[in-house]
């Protein structure tokens, strides 16, 4: 049967937005509120506003950018447009899929140990059936797979609102008073640990071939986006570090069930919730990384079998069933400090060369639909550059 080279049109703004909160709430603020504090201690809501700005250039960068190019291979369309190199594109986004996969594959890991708190199942076996069964719904049809992440995306921020609703319907904690000055140092590596929390607006922009207007309404999407999840991250981590001491919180894996258990519920539901963010992070990777790859086949004869949608399904299948494959072994094989830390340098890399090439774009031409003050891009690029500098680092 003929496969179909053009992805279906089916998304407007507002799912759009809850794809993209879905994707950057993940998984990730169920556990990295305890090690932010561990670095700030009550001062970790102003980490996390500290990471939102610094995360906010590069997504001003990208809404330009989705304006501009409205591509489904998203930053390697963005470099290879503005620093005129075809293989750096390919390069690009051949890195974003692989960071989505290392991604999900995280996500994937981390969700199981949740579920498995609340069945009696092998990690192993939880972490293929959930793989195999994200890999189908992502396979069924984009408005399929977008629906179902947006309702994953209620139940996250409605977890989140009660985390929140519990945080303050507690005595607050000792630790609150008297309140100690600020420890700048802890306060700044704390920032670049919650910036991990912020990553995900990069890929809403390789899913602009499927919605109705990407001209208009991808800029407001990510944006509206950003701007959600910072509200968020906010009100919760206030919440945590007012009901729970500073030195339960930064030692549990499982902060935000201390805050649920403070107000006197039990672990079960926090955790149900965590299961739901972690499936939604790891659909909305393999969503995205599958786009890249089809929109990498339009540009290089090597990845061209990739380029073809399902003639029912109007999904790139073999794209989706190829990153899906890679992200279940990579869940089976490595630890999530190790897959969290490579997907943020590869990132950041990416990010960098992102912000270059709209700096080279906007001296070409300055129209654009959505346009940003250069000042944007040449700071996006000098916090990527600084940011990856500091993260090699701490890797090596």
């Amino acid at each position: 049967m003929r496969n179909e080279t053009h992805l279906k049109r089916r998304l407007g703004p507002v799912l759009m937005i809850g794809y993209g909160v879905g994707v950057m709430v993940g998984a990730g603020i169920y556990v990295l509120v305890g090690a932010v504090a561990a670095q700030s201690g009550i001062w970790a809501p102003l980490a996390f506003a500290l990471a939102g700005l610094i995360a906010t250039p590069s997504a001003l960068s990208y809404a330009e950018l989705s304006s501009r190019i409205p591509e489904a291979a998203g930053e390697a369309a963005y470099v290879e447009a503005g620093l005129d190199s075809r293989a750096l594109g390919v390069l690009v986004g051949l890195a974003i899929v692989a960071a989505g996969t290392i991604s999900a594959a995280a996500v994937l890991r981390g969700g199981a140990g949740y579920l498995t708190l609340l069945l009696p199942l092998p990690n192993e076996v939880v972490m293929v059936v959930l793989g195999l069964a994200l890999i189908g719904v992502a396979c069924l049809g984009v408005l399929e797979s977008v629906g179902f992440a947006a309702v994953l995306t209620l139940i996250e921020v409605c977890g989140l609102a009660l985390v929140i609703w519990a945080g303050f319907s507690v005595a607050p904690s000792p630790d609150l008073t008297p309140l100690p000055a600020p420890y700048w140092p802890g306060i700044a590596m704390a920032a670049s640990l919650a910036f991990f929390a912020f990553i995900g607006f990069e890929d809403m922009v390789n899913m602009s071939e499927e919605m109705r207007d990407p001209t208009r309404d991808m800029p407001r999407a990510i944006l509206g986006a950003l701007a959600i999840t910072t509200v968020l991250y906010l009100g919760v981590s206030w919440a945590a570090v007012r009901a729970v001491p500073l030195a339960e919180l930064s030692a549990s894996e499982q902060p935000l069930a201390l805050v649920w258990q403070a107000a006197g519920h039990g672990p079960q539901l926090l955790a149900a919730i965590a299961v739901a963010a972690a499936l939604n992070g790891v659909l909305a990777q393999v969503v995205m990384a599958a786009r890249v790859l089809y929109g990498l086949g339009r540009r290089t004869p090597a990845l061209s079998v990739f380029h073809a949608a399902h003639p029912r399904f109007g999904t790139p299948v073999l794209a989706t069933v190829l990153s899906g494959a890679g992200m279940i072994a990579l869940a089976l094989s490595a630890p999530i400090e190790q897959l969290a830390g490579a997907s943020a340098i590869v990132l950041l890399g990416v990010f960098l060369l992102v912000n270059l090439a709209l700096i080279v774009l906007k001296r070409r031409s300055a129209f654009a639909p959505f346009r940003v003050p250069m000042a944007v891009p040449v700071l996006g690029a000098s916090v990527a550059g600084a940011a990856l500098i500091a993260a090699l680092g701490g890797f090596a």
